[in-house]
């Protein structure tokens, strides 16, 4: 049996579009969500695309496709680790993204942000089809950080490494205590953790309070996608 409420969502770091619609193609019969890990090399030192040829490539995307690969077979995560957040979580809603998460680390306006989001697109109470909006925190950032944000987001991403922006990296042992912490204070959040999350570390994340947990190098390395994810979940 299924733990259903986990939710597993392959992270991909996409080099180009052809990258993301190889990998949406691959995850869409598992999973309900992808994330796209998006990096324009100032907030984190790597480039995704659109940054890491053409910074202009999104837009024209957007006036020339209809939608996101797969789209009508997966959603659209999109975890902005950019230096502007404020202009890019509007462009990729645009592009069809049905979860958007901001890094409070990463701009001091997030809050304004969310409420902009919002104001434009309502919530899930309101409206059917709101995207989800989610903060990301990192390890090192005091969780009473959040505190402002909670009342205004669907979610919390809490980072499960030190150094955001890689995949590969060492599980951070405190991010346990830390979601156990965030969960007692917040029953209901969904938090998701980003980040060193494998066959090891998603039982403790789970047990610690997490009920969304995604992965890169775990998913996408595995030699079968759909016992990968049954194992994250716990079978």
């Amino acid at each position: 049996m299924h733990n259903n409420s986990i939710e597993i969502i392959p992270a991909v770091m996409p080099q180009s579009w052809a990258d993301i619609e190889t990998h949406a193609a691959d995850v869409s019969s598992y999973v309900e969500h992808i994330q796209l890990d998006i990096m324009d090399g100032k907030f984190v030192k790597e480039k995704t695309w659109p940054y890491k040829n053409d910074e202009g490539e999104l837009n024209r995307v957007i006036a020339e496709e209809f939608g996101l690969p797969e789209w009508e077979k997966v959603n659209y995560e999109i975890d902005l680790m950019v230096s502007t957040p404020d202009k890019d979580a509007l462009t990729w809603i645009k592009a069809g993204a049905t979860r958007v998460i901001l890094h409070i680390e990463s701009s001091t306006t997030i809050l304004e942000t969310i409420k902009k989001i919002r104001s434009e697109y309502g919530t899930k109470e309101t409206m059917a089809l709101a995207p989800e909006i989610g903060v990301a925190i990192d390890v090192a950032t005091p969780l009473k950080e959040l505190d402002v944000y909670i009342p205004h987001v669907d979610f919390v991403q809490h980072m499960g490494i030190a150094h955001i922006g890689y995949q590969g990296e060492p599980f951070a042992e405190e991010t346990l205590s830390r979601v156990k912490t965030l969960k007692e204070k917040y029953p209901n959040l969904i938090i998701s953790i980003d980040g060193a999350v494998n066959d090891v570390s998603a039982p403790k994340l789970i047990a610690a309070g997490a009920t969304r947990l995604v992965s890169g190098s775990y998913l996408l390395k595995a030699p079968d996608l759909k016992e990968a994810i049954e194992t994250l979940q716990g079978v």
